[in-house]
């Protein structure tokens, strides 16, 4: 996985991020890349480096895909193949980013070299690497939340590519003690299985425990070929594996954060003649599963910390307006109400400046807790900045609205603040602002801030600790 950075004259490039790969694969420190992407350039062939840089030169100019195959030095000093999957977007210094991954496909050019001389085999390479250059460009190209999606072409490419009957992904529990079917896709006429297979325990087939143990510690591929063949020992597991009426099965590894996290599957119900080297391009199929899931999994991490506010964990204005428009929209459909409130912890600059910033961050830590205690689920909390914050309960009238504010300002004013055994004396401040029942009118989430915020201050100047609405300022 790597984000890849080209200024606007060329001359300078850099990986904002690369995964930690770059360094148990080639040797290189990730935070040298940050800065400087040449050694990256420096590992390519030099048969391979003026096609690279062609290539990469191409993608900037067009802001078309980068997809390029080369061969590459590992940290041991061999070379190995891989494939460049990405997508550019041109920022507004000029600079191209490049969002993409490597895929090492040294396993399948080994197979290429060796057939070559085999057309039938040849042929079936080629359409295999057609096949996952385009699952590759799949989830390159989608959209983030599509991964459900882009997992189920996939399986279902692959299911009928190698003509078997089920293809499947599993999740292990965080502990390795349960595993769950998350995707699978079955031949028309085959039943399907994921409704039985949601948190199945994995100890109560002892055998199976032991191949699940073995593919976390040594990566190992679990292959059945006959499971009429299977040992006395597997009798619980030869049992359910006949009643699926599976007859041989393959199970590959799947890695996230560079761990064994769960593994990707296909069932035969019929006896067959697997290829020799079908564990192989199976792990081919893992790794592009393993790649597609740690980038979802690092763009939901991505997103998440966009849309939340460090400190307290709240949510921030990136992720509150959106919240605001729905319901601003619910209003103007349905006649649903819904109220705004601003709250200010008042004199927070004295908080700071006398009893220290460590006491004005927990301060804020506290009266999050509050807030999140006195509100639904199904109202939006967020921070608005600094020491202002802002509620919109949802399915709320002003009126009811304003009695919720004045439990929060009371218990603010009766909470213990103690920060490093000292009391500290906090109060908040509030503006409510709301919709009527009457209309959809031309209301926009800038007005209500912008409401709620005015009244605010008109609390703030009628002495503090209270609250204004549209009637005015009301102490509690």
């Amino acid at each position: 996985m790597f984000i890849y950075q080209r200024s606007a004259d060329g001359q300078r490039h850099r990986y904002p991020f690369v995964s930690d790969r770059a360094r148990t694969l080639f040797g290189l420190d990730p935070e040298d890349l940050h800065q400087d992407g040449q050694e990256v350039f420096r590992i390519i062939h030099p048969e391979d480096a003026a096609s690279v840089a062609a290539s990469i030169e191409e993608s900037a100019r067009k802001l078309t895909p980068w997809q390029h195959q080369a061969r590459m030095r590992l940290a041991s000093g061999d070379y190995h193949w891989f494939e460049s999957d990405s997508v550019p977007e041109r920022q507004a210094d000029g600079s191209v980013l490049w969002y993409g991954q490597f895929n090492d496909i040294q396993p399948f050019k080994d197979l290429e070299f060796s057939l070559r001389e085999s057309e039938a085999e040849f042929s079936f390479q080629a359409g295999f690497q057609k096949l996952i250059a385009r699952l590759s460009s799949d989830f390159i190209s989608r959209g983030f939340g599509n991964i459900d999606l882009s997992i189920n072409r996939v399986l279902e490419a692959i299911g009928q590519f190698f003509e078997v009957d089920r293809a499947y992904l599993y999740r292990f529990s965080e502990k390795r003690t349960e595993m769950t079917n998350t995707h699978e896709w079955s031949r028309d006429g085959v039943e399907s299985l994921i409704d039985t297979q949601q948190q199945v325990p994995i100890d109560t087939f002892a055998w199976w425990h032991r191949q699940v143990e073995l593919m976390i510690r040594e990566n190992r591929v679990v292959f059945i070929e006959d499971v009429a063949a299977l040992p006395d020992e597997a009798g619980p597991e030869k049992a359910l594996l006949t009643e699926q009426g599976v007859c041989s099965m393959f199970c590959v590894p799947v890695r996230t954060r560079g761990m064994v996290s769960g593994f990707f599957g296909v069932d035969s119900l019929s006896h067959r003649v697997w290829r020799t080297d079908q564990a192989d391009l199976l792990i081919i199929v893992s790794g592009l599963l393993s790649g597609a899931l740690e980038r979802h999994r690092l763009e939901e991490e991505l997103l998440n910390q966009s849309i939340r506010d460090p400190l307290t964990g709240l949510h921030n204005r990136r992720y509150f307006y959106p919240r605001l428009d729905e319901m601003i929209a619910l209003w103007q459909r349905e006649q649903q109400p819904f109220a705004l409130a601003m709250f200010d912890i008042d004199h927070f600059k004295a908080i700071n400046d006398t009893q220290g910033h460590l006491a004005g961050d927990y301060v804020l830590r506290e009266f999050t807790g509050i807030l999140l205690e006195q509100t639904r689920a199904m109202d939006v909390v967020a921070r608005y900045g600094g020491e202002e914050f802002v509620v919109a309960f949802s399915a709320t009238d002003p009126q009811a609205a304003t009695a919720q504010v004045s439990r929060i300002i009371e218990k603010v004013r009766g909470y213990d603040f103690l920060f490093d055994g000292n009391k500290i004396s906090v109060t908040v401040s509030a503006g409510v602002a709301g919709t009527g029942g009457e209309g959809a009118g031309n209301l926009t989430p800038e007005q209500l801030i912008g409401d709620a915020d005015d009244r605010l201050y008109e609390a703030k100047q009628s002495g503090r600790d209270c609250f204004a609405d549209i009637s005015g300022p009301s102490r509690i």
